[in-house]
């Protein structure tokens, strides 16, 4: 049942620059505070979605030109809910719920650690402070995922999860630890946690695709600007503003 979800998933994201990775609940929730846990039995299937580079080209641009109209948040998240609800009609006799990685609970704690999630998933390794043997740091440090093809050039938009599947056989899937250096994890969080804006952390790796210049823009641009970049109206943007 797992491989055959995890087909349809592939057919209809992959072509949007998106990709899908299993895991079941239990993995997620055995590593962190019951504070954080996803309500629901352990051996349930979930999909953990990433962004890759050509998601902007595949998938943003053509969302923009068909509904710019309709455009009244961000664009991106927009785009990502769109695709990912409409994979819903893919599985008309099973439940699937939908979490997106911008959402919050009432006590203002994110419906789910994203990183966490990509990273028991093992699609990207989640590279935090404990990862460092000899800690140079006296301040909070916070972690970054990399992916062993994308480095940081990648997002980590959403859940899809299945709470009619249950699956007990699942393997475990370890996340390709590229990053196997004490001095590169080092410079990896030093460049993440302070000068994450000129993005040099992202390349801490060979990467085989990164974004286009195009996209590099877009998301180096304050998000009330970003509208003008898709051509998108004014109209759109004041919606959007409130």
């Amino acid at each position: 049942m797992e491989r055959r979800v995890a087909e349809q998933l592939r057919g209809a994201l992959g072509p949007l620059g998106l990709e899908p990775h299993a895991f079941k609940v239990g993995w997620y929730n055995a590593v962190l505070q019951p504070a954080f846990h996803l309500p629901y039995p352990d051996d349930t299937l979930a999909f953990v979605v990433l962004s890759t580079p050509s998601m902007f080209d595949k998938a943003l641009k053509p969302f923009v030109k068909k509904e710019r109209l309709k455009i009244i948040r961000d664009p991106v998240d927009q785009c990502v809910s769109y695709h990912l609800s409409r994979v819903k009609e893919k599985f008309p006799d099973q439940r699937v719920d939908v979490m997106f990685d911008y959402e919050m609970l009432p006590s203002r704690k994110p419906k789910f650690l994203a990183q966490t999630a990509a990273h028991v998933a093992g699609a990207a390794y989640y590279y935090q402070r404990k990862d460092v043997k000899h800690d140079p740091w006296g301040k909070k440090i916070y972690g970054v995922c990399i992916h062993p093809k994308y480095g940081g050039w990648f997002a980590i938009r959403g859940l899809l999860l299945f709470p009619d599947i249950q699956v007990l056989l699942l393997e475990q899937p370890v996340p390709v630890d590229c990053v196997s250096t004490e001095e590169k994890r080092i410079e990896l969080l030093e460049q993440f946690n302070f000068h994450w804006q000129d993005g040099r952390y992202r390349d801490i790796i060979e990467v085989k695709e990164r974004y286009s210049e195009e996209q590099r823009v877009y998301f180096a641009t304050p998000p009330a600007e970003r509208f003008r970049l898709l051509g998108l109206t004014p109209d759109a943007q004041r919606i959007t503003s409130h």
